[in-house]
């Protein structure tokens, strides 16, 4: 072999971002461990990240263009979502077909859904929702005008800031979520750096799957958490905006989380930005191949390669895109709690709890008050599920070498591990959350009734993870026209 060849696409490019950073005081409680109800500050500021790609070939049609929004929260409700798509079609002219709204999955930017609008700070929220809307719609526009043609180029890192967080606790008999250091994690940071027709790096993207819980109920500050200083190193030394995007992370979380302590957030974010950057300046100068140049003649004979630039033929190959849309029916789990049941068990915690504040036991009354907000938020999802099965919805989009795969919820790593095994050698970028958290966990099959706590709150039945990782390949194969390793 003479030639190696490196992973790139080809495509127009236009981003923008923006700062959607809730006001202080604004309702935060996202833990139920938590003892405060509002933001008393800011740790770093919450980004909004719109990034349009286009097939060179195609400029109007939904299947020649995807936006990817990534917003610096932890989940939104579908009909804010909504909210978004709208504004974005009606300030940028794009469909919501080609609109993946994703999120960083922080957990320290607050629960701002509109049913908490009655709770301290809560006021504030409807009025912020629909400010961001109209800040991403114009953000959108942004990146439709600045489009240009670009390369982008893929490299891996490694970053072992993730650690398997499913952790049996024998001294209680009961699986708790925390670092299990006997688990498996995800490692690979995937990096990708785009740049213009000068060499300019317009942008790059760092996707990494490790649940951004550094910062938890002890901490009152509006924060992304780490994926906050990952992007500032890595924006320092390229000059030009980084998105995160959340990998297949359901089983995964920071070693050190858990904590109240912003520096903590900030070191891993850190981490896994100096890692990133590792990645990057390991890629050669987009649009080039590595050729051997023969022997030299010296104190031996060496060997030298070389960057050359690549043919036309070639960069007509990294051009190449293919868009596939589709939604994956998921079946239920036929022991899903019925709704007047969680609603008559909620109201009796409440009950509890309210006796024991007058019995003067806080610390039991603390804990009656995270039983409560579980039963508020899985009668959230109950009320939201649709009849009969979940439609989940994915997005592939294939961009020379690489597949971009954005899917619903909060699989378990063996999503991402799965699909990159199967296609060695592929750049395959994988985002979850994408338009909320839909059927939140999708944990393997083999760990339902375990009593983990995201096989807990799964909504859809054992084999799903599965099933849609067969569905989601079975389709990255025909957008690559290549066969999956099997076995």
């Amino acid at each position: 072999m003479t030639l190696v060849d490196f992973p790139q696409s080809v495509c127009r490019f236009g981003i923008a971002t923006g700062d959607i950073t809730p006001p202080v005081g604004t309702y935060h409680r996202m833990w139920g461990a938590a003892k405060h109800d509002q933001s008393t500050g800011v740790h770093r500021p919450l980004i909004a990240s719109v990034s349009l790609f286009q097939s060179v070939d195609e400029d109007a049609s939904d299947a020649g263009q995807q936006l990817l929004v990534a917003l610096d929260h932890c989940l939104f409700e579908q009909a804010d979502i909504d909210r978004i798509t709208a504004a974005i079609q009606r300030q940028a002219g794009l469909s919501p077909a080609t609109v993946a709204v994703i999120f960083s999955h922080t957990h320290a930017a607050g629960m701002l859904t509109r049913d908490r609008a009655q709770l301290p700070g809560g006021d504030a929220i409807p009025g912020y929702l629909d400010t961001l809307a109209e800040t991403v719609g114009r953000l959108a526009a942004q990146a439709a005008g600045n489009r240009q043609t670009a390369t982008l180029s893929y490299a891996n890192g490694r970053c072992d800031l993730a650690a398997h967080r499913d952790l049996f606790d024998e001294a209680t008999d009961q699986w708790v979520c925390g670092y299990n250091p006997a688990g498996e994690a995800d490692d690979l940071a995937l990096v990708v750096r785009v740049t213009n027709a000068q060499d300019e790096i317009l942008a790059t993207f760092v996707n990494y799957a490790c649940h951004p819980t550094t910062l938890a109920w002890d901490n009152q500050l509006i924060s992304p958490d780490y994926p906050g200083a990952m992007r500032e190193v890595v924006e320092r030394a390229t000059g030009a905006p980084c998105v995160f995007i959340q990998g297949a992370s359901g089983d995964i979380g920071p070693r050190h989380g858990f904590v109240g302590d912003t520096q903590v957030a900030d070191q891993n974010g850190r981490q896994l930005g100096y890692a990133a950057l590792s990645a990057l300046e390991s890629l050669p100068a987009a649009n080039t191949q590595f050729e051997y140049s023969g022997p030299v003649i010296s104190g031996a004979t060496i060997g030298p390669w070389h960057a050359t630039p690549i043919s036309d033929t070639r960069r007509a190959d990294c051009a190449r895109w293919q868009t596939d849309r589709s939604i994956v029916p998921l079946a239920y789990r036929p022991e899903l709690p019925v709704l007047e049941d969680v609603e008559r068990e909620r109201v009796e915690l409440q009950q509890q709890e309210q006796a024991a504040h007058q019995a003067g036991d806080e610390a039991r009354a603390a804990d009656l008050r995270a039983l409560v907000e579980r039963k508020s938020r899985l009668i959230t999802r109950l009320t939201c599920l649709p009849p009969d099965q979940y439609p989940f919805r994915t997005a592939i989009w294939r961009m020379g070498d690489a597949v971009w795969v954005v899917v619903q919820g909060e699989p378990y790593q063996l999503l991402q591990r799965e699909l990159r095994r199967r296609f060695p050698g592929v750049p395959i970028v994988v985002a979850v959350l994408a338009d909320g958290w839909g059927a939140s966990y999708l944990p393997p099959a083999d760990l339902y009734g375990q009593g983990v706590y995201q096989e807990t709150v799964a909504v859809v039945a054992a084999g799903s993870l599965e099933h849609l990782i067969e569905n989601v390949a079975t389709r990255i194969a025909a957008c690559l026209q290549t066969p999956q390793t099997t076995g």
